[in-house]
């Protein structure tokens, strides 16, 4: 690991607004941030841009950026503290832990920002919207509680699309590229480092915004596999010309 790295690791142990895995706060994160607003979640936050960004939007929200590599946390949680944004907070964990640091109903809304689209096959269940992620997110929400994908990855929006069809999922915003009219709400004008990578080449941004309304039944899983499984060996295909 890099000197930079090992000195951002070091600083973010004694940052106020940065936790690492803390089992002990599930149910009292009202007494963290000393209200009880709304707290809408940030995965696989990265820089924490965008819970900075919601956090200066929205003072009456706390807003909670949750990603793994404490180096990258740094950023956000450093110009939380500049500003004084009392309402931002960080946690280093896995995703998958969530359930261990929120009580069922105590996430208002989650945002999942240019995560990793995962593009390959075999790692299709780490999509972060795969319905494993789902299940997990529906634990932790109050029932209707929004979830917001704002990514630059035409693979990843669309496996989203399907799999909020298949699920019966409720869409409520479906947007393929935002910046196409010039006008962009000020939510979504916020700008992540990846963002600006424009790592998919394809010059535009996609949304969604959608609600889990009801059960997502284990046997559809394998529908879903079954049905990119079938798109990937149609596109292997395509470029063997068989």
């Amino acid at each position: 690991m890099g000197q930079k790295k090992l000195i951002r690791f070091e600083a973010i142990k004694g940052f106020e607004n940065v936790l690492e895995y803390p089992k002990e706060m599930k149910g009292k994160w009202h007494t963290f941030f000393k209200n009880d607003h709304p707290i809408t979640l940030e995965l696989a936050c990265g820089k924490g841009e965008y819970s900075v960004g919601l956090g200066r939007l929205y003072p009456e929200r706390n807003f909670i950026g949750i990603d793994l590599k404490g180096n990258r946390i740094w950023r956000g949680a450093k110009t939380a503290l500049e500003e004084g944004l009392g309402n931002v907070a960080f946690v280093r964990s896995h995703i998958d832990k969530l359930t261990d640091y929120f009580m069922p109903g105590e996430v208002a809304e989650i945002w999942i920002t240019f995560p990793d689209p995962q593009l390959r096959g075999s790692r299709m269940k780490k999509r972060l919207t795969f319905p494993r992620f789902l299940r997990l997110y529906q634990q932790v929400l109050q029932p209707g509680g929004p979830i917001n994908l704002k990514t630059d990855s035409p693979d990843l929006y669309q496996f989203t699309k399907t799999v909020i069809g298949l699920y019966d999922l409720e869409m409520l915003a479906d947007d393929d590229n935002i910046y196409a009219n010039g006008e962009v709400s000020p939510e979504l004008a916020i700008k992540t480092h990846y963002e600006g990578l424009d790592i998919a080449g394809s010059n535009r941004v996609h949304y969604l915004r959608f609600r889990i309304t009801g059960d997502l039944p284990l046997e559809t899983d394998q529908e879903l596999k079954e049905m990119f499984r079938m798109q990937e060996d149609e596109a292997d295909d395509d470029e063997t010309g068989d």
